[in-house]
C-alpha cells in the first residue's frame, strides 16, 4: 500500500536579489510581509495574537488621543527609495496626506512609526529598522517589547540618528508630547482588557 509523502509549499518569488520596490510589487500575496532593506529581502510571518493584541491596543490609545487633523493606521507602506520598503506595525500621518496616497507612503509624510517585537523581527526591529527609519527622516520611533513586560523604548530624531532611547516599563505610566500628548501604562499592551461596566 503506497502512502503520500507530505507535500510542501513553496513560494517562487520573481526577480533576483539585490530586489528593487517594482519586483517586491509582482510577489504573491502569500500572508508573508515582505519588506526592503538595501535591495535585501525580509521576510516576516502573520503576527501572533499577542502581537495582534498590543496593535491594536496602541492604535486605540493613539487613535483616541489624536488631534484634529492625524491619525493611526496599521501596516501601511513605506517608499524611502527604490531599493528600501517597509511596513511599520503603525504610524502616525496626516488625513490629508492619508487621503491622497493609493499605495505607498512617503517618510516625510510619517510622523511616527511603531514596531512591536515578536520573535522573528527582533533584530530588524531593534537595530536595522531603528538605522533604517533615522536615515529616512522620521521623526520618532517607537519600539514595544512584549517580553519586557512589555516595555516601550522611544526613539526621537536627532540629526541623522535617534537620540536615547526614552524607556518605559510596564507599571509606570508613560507621558508624551510627540507626536501628541498621551499618557498610558505599556502594562496595558498585554495584560487583559479592561471592561467598564
Amino acid at each position: 500500500m503506497a502512502t503520500s509523502e507530505p507535500t510542501t509549499r513553496r513560494t517562487v518569488l520573481p526577480g533576483a536579489p539585490p530586489f528593487t520596490v517594482d519586483d517586491l510589487l509582482k510577489f504573491p500575496d502569500d500572508g508573508n510581509r515582505y519588506e526592503l532593506f538595501d535591495g535585501s529581502l525580509v521576510v516576516s510571518p502573520a503576527p501572533t495574537p499577542l502581537h495582534q493584541r498590543a496593535i491594536s491596543r496602541l492604535l486605540l490609545l493613539l487613535e483616541t488621543a489624536a488631534p484634529s487633523g492625524l491619525e493611526c493606521l496599521t501596516t501601511v507602506n513605506v517608499r524611502p527609495s527604490d531599493s528600501d520598503f517597509y511596513i511599520p506595525d503603525l504610524v502616525v500621518v496626516s488625513e490629508e496626506v492619508s487621503d491622497s496616497v493609493d499605495l505607498m507612503f512617503a517618510p516625510s509624510d510619517v510622523l511616527l512609526a511603531v514596531e512591536v517585537v515578536s520573535p522573528g523581527t527582533r533584530v530588524h526591529d531593534r537595530a536595522t529598522k531603528k538605522v533604517a527609519y533615522a536615515a529616512a527622516g522620521i521623526p520618532l520611533y517607537w519600539r514595544v517589547e512584549l517580553d519586557e513586560g512589555p516595555t516601550l523604548y522611544v526613539y526621537e530624531l536627532d540629526g541623522d540618528s535617534y537620540k536615547g532611547p526614552a524607556t518605559y516599563k510596564a507599571g509606570t505610566p508613560a507621558t508624551l508630547t510627540a507626536p501628541y500628548p498621551l499618557r498610558f501604562d505599556p502594562a496595558c499592551l498585554a495584560g487583559p482588557r479592561i471592561t467598564r461596566s
